[in-house]
């Protein structure tokens, strides 16, 4: 189509491409005349190893298709090899799309440096390196685009992610000053907070969420931003995922406004607190307050309601930089009102020290960087033998356009603002914790907040700081621990490089201290933890996000950057509709309220199209795949289990009784090729939306053979469109390769979530047992057996053959919202098999519907009910109570005792 948006004669980068969103976005660019250089070190989502592959299959896929694409295998922190790798191989850059990213999560009490460091290493500092390696090249040219990639834990904080919610709203202060640097060199620069499946997010979404988290919804959006139609639109925050599309933006409360004299206390800020958060007349700014004309307005107002006199007494206060200017005022501060004070600073601390034992207080001084915060903590700890308040101060200005920015300036801003912040709270955290009480005040600055020309570095250290507050406001406040983040105007020994020594004078520190005393103490009535603050000349006002309305694009058609183009206006216009999100739940709302939102039959050729590759796919024969295997593979599936040593005739191949148990029939059938794709017979198909719902076992031979060589043929069975959902069921022959006897039948039902929808088949078939509901019968069970699970269980059972991470690797599944690897399904499906098996004999089918989770460790309860020659049971987990297995039924085979 004509106007379709290009790309010719334009060259690509995008980092992390290997796999996921970066995937999405090179294949889509090249398709679209693009030249694009697949950047992706080939490491896993938490950043280890690496490996060339995951660029060239993306490479190779991108020239089958007849487009122009190298590989380049670097490390984000060699951005300028990147970047040289298209210069040399294409001549030129024009857009660069920083999207590689790691995950390391772990509590706040757990982090190490490790985990710290490395998310931004690749997060804020890959970014950095491969956007100024590009720059002079964009310059030169008088074009660029460039797009970084923050996230909704960024923007609001998360649980368990605080070094990634810090490197993720680093990148709005990076992104901000970028595109005011950029502006007349027609450099635009936006940040993208994605809600897209990965590698690293396929298993931290509900599984419900997971089809539309798709990348394709999030490539349409990044097209229109960096096509050179795109002149205007810079600087700018946008949300995007699930069809769903909004910019943000920063909202400012009218605030508060006290004379500036003494009257300005602590107390006086805390008695009109409604004011600091009245949004009711807001200011959408792009830069500090006039703090000149407040504090003229503050100098003809007359003295303040002091309020009730705040006492700190029994608190220890530390502050950093705490030598000079705020932080020496804020050092005084808190020994006026009664807490002793550890003075931190570099450089000097024993003046302030001097000056607050002359009032008659108790202070020390810790003269170490803020990046030792272990030994600033300690000396707190030395002196006073605890910490109750820790207020983030120490900081460094290393000013400098983008084009002239290196290491030697980045870096230790990025230290003592960024990890100078994480290293002391970090240090005070487990007295925190064990006290049940901590104050901490961070701070950033407007500059982090709102982008400033020549602070690339401090735009990102201070936005990263903001982001940090906030996932560990999640974290603290069960534990009484409030964390909040101001961003203050004062003048300063940093400040006085920037301006006029008369406004330095006027701007006085003094008028900071009186909120942090506030945000310190127990006293502040709403919002008492995790809010940011501007705050300078007797002004405090609370700083928020603002969300646009947005648009929902239909769920069930494909969404392309000219369907992003014609909605525009509604995607970026900030009207009655707009809202102010502040959890990272709300980023996810809006892709839920898009569920639903279809294109009114306007696909009907699309739902033509499934269902006639579901006709064709019912007719299909697969080829077969072979399975071999041998005792060892018997016995190791038998202890997988839950064969204990003294079953001899499981575990020992001379047993006169050595036999397979019947539910090892789901091991040969687990990699049988289908003679069909999934993504073929539904709708926007994802696999990290198959949830494996039933499982039907069918026995076709007794004894079971205990070695041999099987061939598995699968075949559809039925899809049936739910709606939101499609359940697909298949089933699996499985023979013996040298007689063509059946030993095994299976069929398994997946549930695929949001694949609905394209007017299939609404009620599945009756199968038999393969189907049947089996309740539970209104009565006592017949039998029940108590099965404990080893720690090693999952570890064990994986050598049969499923080695999902999910079952072994902690962190694996953390992300995926479990506090310990699960164990597999087909597992517990194994043993509550042997115990029936045990109970009443050899079965001839054996039918079951996961109904929840279970940790390799619990004890599992399997309840039967013997029903003519059926037996119903059900498995709980004894630990929680929850049902593991539902709707299950085994019928005994023919000769079985079905004795109890």
């Amino acid at each position: 189509m004509s106007d379709q948006l290009r790309y010719d004669g334009q060259v690509v980068v995008v980092t992390g491409a290997g796999g996921g969103l970066g995937k999405a976005y090179a294949t889509f660019f090249a398709s679209r005349g693009a030249s694009v250089v697949v950047n992706d070190l080939g490491g896993s989502f938490k950043g280890e190893g690496a490996s060339s592959k995951a660029a060239d299959v993306v490479v190779d896929e991108i020239k089958a298709a007849g487009g122009k694409a190298v590989a380049n295998y670097n490390s984000v922190e060699d951005g300028d090899k990147i970047i040289e790798t298209a210069i040399k191989s294409f001549g030129r850059i024009d857009i660069l799309i920083n999207n590689a990213g790691i995950l390391r999560d772990v509590s706040f009490k757990n982090m190490k440096d490790a985990d710290w460091d490395l998310i931004f290493k690749v997060h804020v500092k890959g970014s950095y390196k491969c956007a100024r390696a590009a720059w002079p090249h964009f310059r030169k040219q008088k074009y660029g685009r460039v797009i970084n990639t923050a996230s909704a834990a960024g923007l609001f904080g998360n649980f368990g992610q605080a070094n990634y919610s810090a490197a993720k709203l680093a990148m709005v202060g990076f992104t901000e000053t970028l595109a005011k640097e950029g502006a007349k060199y027609n450099i635009i620069s936006n940040v993208i907070a994605p809600i897209a499946a990965s590698r690293m997010t396929e298993t931290v979404m509900p599984p419900d969420l997971l089809t539309l988290m798709r990348p394709e919804w999030v490539v349409p959006l990044v097209a229109v931003l960096v096509h050179k139609n795109n002149t205007s639109e810079s600087g700018s925050i946008f949300e995007v995922g699930g069809g769903h599309i909004a910019k943000l933006r920063w909202e400012r409360s009218s605030g508060q406004l006290l004379k500036c004299d003494d009257s300005y206390t602590p107390g006086a800020i805390i008695k009109k607190w409604d004011q600091v958060i009245d949004f009711s007349n807001p200011q959408y700014p792009s830069g500090p307050n006039d703090f000149l004309s407040l504090l003229e307005d503050s100098m003809k107002m007359g003295p303040n309601d002091k309020g009730e006199k705040l006492d700190f007494t029994g608190r220890v206060a530390l502050v950093t930089g705490g030598g000079a200017g705020i932080g020496r005022a804020y050092c005084l501060a808190f020994a006026r009102h009664g807490a002793d004070v550890v003075v931190n600073d570099l450089v000097n601390p024993d003046d302030v020290v001097n000056e607050i034992k002359k009032m008659g207080r108790k202070a020390v001084g810790a003269k170490f960087s803020a990046e030792d915060g272990d030994a600033v903590v300690k000396a707190a700890i030395d002196a006073f033998g605890r910490v109750d308040i820790v207020v983030n101060n120490a900081g460094i200005l290393r000013d400098k356009a983008f084009n002239n920015m290196d290491d030697s300036l980045w870096d230790p801003v990025m230290n003592v603002h960024a990890r100078g912040t994480y290293k002391v709270t970090k240090a005070a955290w487990p007295y925190f914790l064990k006290q049940k009480y901590g104050r901490v005040i961070n701070t950033t600055s407007t500059s982090g907040i709102y982008g400033n020309f020549g602070q690339a570095n401090y735009s990102a250290a201070k936005c990263a700081i903001l982001g940090f507050s906030r996932a560990l406001a999640l974290e603290g406040f069960k534990y009484n621990i409030f964390v909040n983040t101001i961003a203050p105007n004062a003048g300063t020994a940093m400040t006085k490089t920037i301006l006029p020594e008369e406004l330095v004078q006027a701007f006085k520190p003094e008028y900071i201290a009186p909120l942090v005393l506030a945000l310190s103490s127990d006293k502040v009535p709403k919002n008492p933890t995790g809010a940011l603050y501007e705050v300078g000349s007797g002004w405090v006002g609370q700083t928020r996000w603002q969300r646009t309305g947005g648009h929902g694009f239909p769920v069930d058609v494909p969404l392309t950057p000219e369907a992003v183009v014609k909605h525009w206006k509604d995607i970026v216009t900030f009207d009655s509709r707009a809202d102010h999100p502040e959890k990272t739940q709300d980023s996810l709302q809006k892709i839920m309220a898009n569920v639903e939102n279809r294109s009114d039959g306007k696909s009907e050729s699309s739902g033509n199209q499934y269902r006639e590759a579901i006709q064709k796919a019912l007719k299909a024969e697969a080829a077969g795949t072979e399975f071999k295997y041998t005792e060892r593979d018997v016995m190791l599936y038998n202890l997988g289990i839950g064969a204990k040593r003294n079953d001899l005739r499981y575990v020992f191949e001379g047993s006169d009784d050595f036999q397979v148990l019947p539910t090892f029939g789901v091991i040969p059938p687990f990699d049988a090729e289908l003679p069909y794709s999934l993504e073929e017979l539904v709708p926007n198909f994802n696999p990290m939306m198959l949830l494996h719902g039933e499982q039907y076992l069918e026995v076709k031979k007794y004894p079971i053979p205990t070695s041999g060589r099987l061939i598995s043929k699968g075949k559809l069975l039925e899809v049936v469109d739910k709606g939101n959902a499609a359940v697909v069921k298949s089933g699996i022959t499985t023979t013996n390769a040298e007689t063509g006897e059946e030993i095994f039948y299976n069929e398994m039902t997946v549930f695929l979530r949001g694949c609905g929808g394209f007017g299939g088949q609404k009620k599945p078939a009756d199968r038999g047992a393969s189907t049947a509901a089996n309740k539970p019968p209104n009565r006592m069970p017949d039998a029940v057996v108590e099965e404990k699970t080893t720690e090693e269980q999952a570890a064990l059972y994986r050598l049969s053959g499923d080695y999902n991470p999910l079952h072994v690797d902690p962190n694996f599944a953390k992300m995926g919202g479990f506090k310990q690897p699960i164990l597999h399904g087909l597992c517990f499906f194994g043993i509550a098999g042997k115990v029936v098996y045990e109970k009443f004999g050899p079965v001839k089918n054996i039918k079951v519907r996961f109904a929840g989770t279970v940790n390799p460790g619990q004890t599992l309860v399997t309840e039967m009910w013997k029903e003519g020659n059926k037996v119903i049971f059900q498995t709980k987990v004894k630990e929680t109570g929850k049902l593991a297995i539902g709707g299950a039924a085994a019928e005994l085979a023919q000769g079985s005792s079905g004795k109890l």
